[in-house]
C-alpha cells in the first residue's frame, strides 16, 4: 500500500482534494493507498475553510499546521519548516499538491529537498504574468515535480517550452469532476425539497428569481489597489443588475479601510460553502470574477464570464468566447457585461470528469 500526503491549504485546493480523496477511500482504491491529509491553514476562517470539509464530506484533516497570514514569504516559509518536519516523521511514498497557492510550493519543496516523489494536480498552467504570486508558484512547483498532471493540451504545451516533458500527464481538470458529482448532490437534495438558497443572508428573492449576476474579488492585484479596487465597485454599482457578491475577508477589510460605498443592486454575503456557490453559479445569468477556479465553473456551466484581470491561464475559456478579460475599467466592465455574446457550442477542453481516476491509475504503475 502506498501512503500518500496530500497538502491544502485554500478552498480551491479543498474542492480538488474532495475528488482525489474520495476515490482513495473508495472500494476501487483503499486497498492500494492510504492517504494523510495535511491543512497547513492559508484559509483560517470557518467560512473559507471548515465548512468546505463539513459540507463536502472531506475528511478531516490529520495534521493541521494552523499557518495563517503574514507576507506571502513569512507564510511560504513558515509552512515550509513545519511541512518538513511533519514529512519526515511520515515517510510517504508521495506527496500531492494543487494549484498555485504559497501551500502548493511549500509541499513541493518541501518534498523535494527530502527526495520525496511530487505530483502536481493542475500543473503546467502559465498567465505569463510573472509579479502575480500564484504564476511564481505554479513555475516553481512544475519544476520541483515528478508528476505532472494537465488538464488541458495547452498546458503541456506549457511545459514543454519550458523543457519539461517526463512526467507529463494529460488528465482532464479535476474540478470538472468535482462540479459533475456535487451538481448531482445538489439534483437530488432539490427532490427532496431541499434548495440550498433559502436561507442566504436575506437575499433569497434575487436568487430564486435567476434576475442577478454573481461576483467575487479576491485577487491581490485587485484587492491591494486601491484605485483598482474603487473601480470595480463603481462598476458593479453602475450595472444594471442584481449582483450577489460573496466578500473575501481581505477583499471586505480593504473596503471598509478605503470606506467605499456599494449601491443597493449590490448584496454583500460573508463567504459560502462550494455548494452553496454551484448553486448560485447555475442560478445567475452572468459570472463577473477575478479567481482562475471560477471562471472555470461558468465553462463548465456555459455562463458567460467577465474576468477581472488583465490575463488569464484559462485561456481556452477565452478564445471560445465564454469568457471576456477587463481588468478594472469600468468601462470595459460595463461594456463586456452589456454585449456579451453567448457562443453557440462548447467544447471539452478539460476532459470528460475523469481526471481522478486517471491520475491514481498513473501513480498506481
Amino acid at each position: 500500500m502506498k501512503h500518500i500526503v496530500t497538502i491544502v491549504g485554500a478552498r480551491p485546493q479543498f474542492i480538488k482534494a474532495a475528488v482525489l480523496s474520495r476515490l482513495i477511500r473508495s472500494e476501487e482504491w483503499k486497498n492500494k493507498f492510504c492517504e494523510t491529509l495535511i491543512h497547513t491553514g492559508q484559509h483560517y476562517d470557518a467560512n473559507m475553510s471548515e465548512i468546505f470539509f463539513t459540507d463536502m464530506k472531506i475528511p478531516k484533516p490529520d495534521i493541521h499546521l494552523n499557518i495563517g497570514g503574514g507576507t506571502h514569504g513569512e507564510m511560504t516559509g513558515r509552512m515550509l519548516i513545519q511541512i518538513e518536519k511533519e514529512l519526515i516523521h511520515l515517510k510517504p511514498d508521495l506527496v500531492v499538491v494543487y494549484g498555485d497557492t504559497n501551500s502548493t510550493l511549500a509541499g513541493a519543496l518541501a518534498a523535494s529537498k527530502l527526495h520525496i516523489p511530487v505530483a502536481h494536480i493542475e500543473a503546467g498552467l502559465r498567465s505569463f504574468y510573472k509579479l502575480m504570486p500564484e504564476e511564481q508558484n505554479r513555475i516553481l512547483t512544475d519544476h520541483l515535480s515528478t508528476w505532472l498532471f494537465c488538464p488541458t493540451e495547452v498546458a503541456v504545451k506549457n511545459l514543454a517550452n519550458e523543457g519539461i516533458n517526463q512526467g507529463v500527464h494529460i488528465v482532464g481538470d479535476i474540478m470538472l469532476d468535482a462540479s459533475l458529482f456535487y451538481r448531482q448532490i445538489l439534483q437530488t437534495e432539490k427532490v427532496k425539497g431541499n434548495f440550498r438558497l433559502n436561507n442566504l443572508n436575506g437575499h433569497t428573492s434575487e436568487i430564486l428569481k435567476g434576475s442577478y449576476s454573481l461576483a467575487t474579488v479576491h485577487r491581490a492585484e485587485n484587492t491591494d489597489n486601491p484605485e483598482k479596487l474603487a473601480n470595480i465597485i463603481s462598476a458593479f454599482n453602475d450595472l444594471g443588475t442584481n449582483i450577489i457578491l460573496p466578500l473575501h475577508p481581505r477583499t471586505r477589510k480593504k473596503i471598509l479601510e478605503l470606506d467605499l460605498k456599494f449601491n443597493s443592486n449590490v448584496s454583500i454575503i460573508d463567504p459560502v460553502g462550494y455548494l452553496e456557490m454551484l448553486e448560485m453559479e447555475i442560478n445567475c445569468n452572468c459570472i463577473i470574477t477575478d479567481s482562475g477556479g471560477i471562471q472555470k465553473e461558468a465553462y463548465f456551466l456555459q455562463k458567460p464570464c467577465i474576468t477581472l484581470r488583465e490575463q488569464t491561464e484559462w485561456v481556452e475559456t477565452v478564445e471560445s468566447g465564454w469568457n471576456e478579460l477587463v481588468g478594472s475599467d469600468a468601462n470595459k466592465i460595463a461594456f463586456a457585461f452589456e454585449n456579451f455574446i453567448v457562443p453557440q457550442k462548447q467544447l471539452p477542453f478539460y476532459g470528460r470528469g475523469e481526471a481522478g481516476q486517471l491520475i491514481l491509475k498513473i501513480i498506481a504503475k
